[in-house]
Order: structure tokens, then C-alpha cells, then sequence
């Protein structure tokens, strides 16, 4: 009784614990590092500016469990849709809207090919798993789904992806342990050990009860190009 009780957030509550926290970690970097910190650096303890500083570090801090939490997501879409190409193409098509507000809200430029953003990530991170799984099917070599999730890696370190072959060893993970969240919480967290604070996301996501919660997944597919945009712009105002 007290595990059902612990496990008490929907999948849409999880995207909007995670859009929150993007959206922190996203204003941080767009907004008070380009406006605030970068044009008064270097930063001195006990500045003024030192507080901006601080403010910087923990709202960056709380954005570090936004990714998880979308890579968990992920892997329940994957699991449950009743179409995964019309999936994968969703990824890819939203992944593309998302370029130009990515690149003008944390590059400050229209086009950069040093980043691209989360949407790729995810896609290489869903299409590598989808290989895995019909390697599983087909019961070919364990050695070939090691060969996919190389590739997976090196697609999105070759593509400068966001979280680039990091991200995929995560989302690899959490397809593997699907069905034992303590093994899979272990793995996660050591494979986040580069970034500490991200293994606190898997808090609400050991939270989650199963249930899919409100119908509302394309306002959460729009709201990561749009914040962005809206970022960028305000950023824009602020110079």
C-alpha cells in the first residue's frame, strides 16, 4: 500500500516536472549568463554580481533533471506507441523546428553547427533502442546490439547532439532495465556520475504510477521550441 502511494505521478505530470525545470536551466543560460554574467566577467566572490552568479549555479543545477526524466519518457513512448515511425518522425520533424529557437535563445546566432538540440538526441536514442529490439526479436548476436548502440554514440557525438553519445548510453540503459527500477536507477545514476545533480530526477521518476494522465503531449512537443524562441527574445530586449 505505501508503494502505490509512493508511486503518484502521471506521465504528464513528469513532462511538466521536466519542462519546469528546463525551462529554469534554459532561462539561466539564455538570460543571466549572456545578459548578466558574461558582459561582468571575471566574477569575484563577494561582488555584487557574485549573487547573479549564484542564482545561475542552482537554477542550472535544478535543469540537470530535466533529461532524464524526458529520456524515461522516451522509453515508455517507445514501449507503448502504437506507431513508431510516426514517432520517430514526430522526433525528427520537431527536432528541426527546434534548430533555429535552440541555436538564437543559448547561442546567441542563428545557425551554429557546434549544438544541435535535445529532439536529436532523442531520436538517435529511439531509433537505437528500436534496433536493439529487433536484434532481441530476430535473436541475432548480442554483439550486433552492441554494434547499434556504438553507432547510436557516435552519430550523436559526430552530430554534436545535445548530452551527444552521454545522452544515448542513458537512454540505452533505461530501455535495458525497463522492468527492474533499482537496477535501472543504479545505472542511470552512474551513468549521470559526470553530472551528479541529474540523478535526482530519478525521485519523480520512481514516482511514476503507470498512467498516461492528461491527453496533452503536443503541448509539450511545442513548448521546447517555443520557450526557446520566447527566450531568445527577451534575452534580444534585454541588450
Amino acid at each position: 500500500m505505501n508503494a502505490k502511494k509512493f508511486r503518484c505521478l502521471s506521465g504528464s505530470t513528469l513532462k511538466l516536472i521536466a519542462a519546469v525545470c528546463m525551462l529554469i536551466d534554459h532561462a539561466a543560460f539564455s538570460i543571466i549568463y549572456y545578459d548578466i554574467l558574461l558582459p561582468n566577467a571575471p566574477i569575484m566572490e563577494g561582488t555584487p554580481i557574485y549573487k547573479w552568479y549564484v542564482l545561475y549555479r542552482v537554477m542550472r543545477t535544478i535543469g540537470r533533471l530535466a533529461f532524464p526524466v524526458y529520456c524515461f519518457l522516451l522509453i515508455e513512448g517507445f514501449v507503448y506507441t502504437s506507431n513508431r515511425r510516426k514517432y520517430a518522425l514526430r522526433l525528427f520533424v520537431f527536432a528541426l523546428i527546434s534548430e533555429f529557437p535552440f541555436d538564437f535563445a543559448l547561442f546567441q546566432t542563428p545557425v551554429t553547427w557546434e549544438y544541435q538540440n535535445v529532439y536529436f538526441t532523442l531520436l538517435i536514442g529511439f531509433l537505437t533502442v528500436w534496433g536493439m529490439e529487433i536484434v532481441q526479436e530476430k535473436r541475432y548476436s548480442f554483439y550486433l546490439q552492441i554494434g547499434i548502440v556504438l553507432t547510436g554514440c557516435l552519430a550523436a557525438y559526430a552530430l554534436h547532439t545535445d548530452y551527444d553519445y552521454k545522452g544515448i548510453i542513458l537512454i540505452v540503459l533505461l530501455y535495458y532495465f525497463r522492468f527492474h527500477p533499482a537496477i535501472r536507477t543504479l545505472a542511470g545514476c552512474i551513468s549521470l556520475l559526470w553530472e551528479p545533480a541529474a540523478c535526482l530526477a530519478f525521485i519523480p521518476i520512481n514516482m511514476y504510477n503507470g498512467k498516461r494522465g492528461l491527453p496533452i503531449k503536443y503541448v509539450f512537443y511545442v513548448f521546447y521550441p517555443l520557450h526557446l524562441l520566447i527566450l531568445g527574445v527577451i534575452s534580444r530586449l534585454i541588450i
